[in-house]
């Protein structure tokens, strides 16, 4: 099931929103004109992504607890201490809108 979480123009580029989808929150990532969609809570610690840094360079969101960089489009950690992986889900801006599903990993 994919779920419309508002307007593309209504994210900057180079930030994160936090969004509800079916019950699970996702940090929603603009990158120029690309957006990402990666689960809300870091591995390592029970701590919002969508509140860290986003590397638009290398297409990472940093946990603001540890630093931990986790990559938007796999959702692996590049930098200790995190050493698991966060879901990454599709998302895509259809007529405007940005449109995210919750179902499993792209």
């Amino acid at each position: 099931m994919s779920t419309n979480i508002g307007k593309f123009e209504e994210i900057a580029s180079g930030t994160a929103k936090r969004v509800m989808v079916d019950g699970v929150a996702v940090a929603v990532v603009r990158i120029d004109d690309d957006v990402y969609a990666i689960a809300d809570k870091c591995s390592h610690a029970d701590v919002s992504l969508s509140d860290g840094m986003v590397w638009c360079d290398s297409k990472q969101i940093e946990c603001i607890k540890h630093g931990s960089a986790f990559s938007l489009e796999t959702g692996e950690p590049d930098t200790l201490p995190a050493t698991q992986p966060v879901a990454v889900y599709r998302a895509e801006v259809v007529n405007g809108d940005i449109v995210v599903s919750a179902e499993g990993d792209k």
